[in-house]
């Protein structure tokens, strides 16, 4: 887990996923991220796996048939 400072009261916070000071409530000026951004780690590997392998299999269907 990282470790993130908030601006306004300087105090850390140590969840990954927050948008809010848990000390002081201030926002923690952070992006949302999207999809991809919201994932973990290991299941963002997945994703990327297998769109690696559908595009593979793609372009192999494209010039075997």
């Amino acid at each position: 887990m990282a470790e993130y400072i908030c601006p306004h009261c300087g105090n850390p916070i140590y969840d990954d996923d927050a948008l809010l000071c848990h000390f002081c409530g201030e926002s923690l000026q952070r992006s949302c991220g999207g999809f991809l951004g919201k994932m973990k780690y290991a299941r963002a590997r997945y994703v990327w796996v297998l769109l690696i392998l559908a595009v593979l299999a793609g372009f192999m269907t494209w010039v075997f048939f």
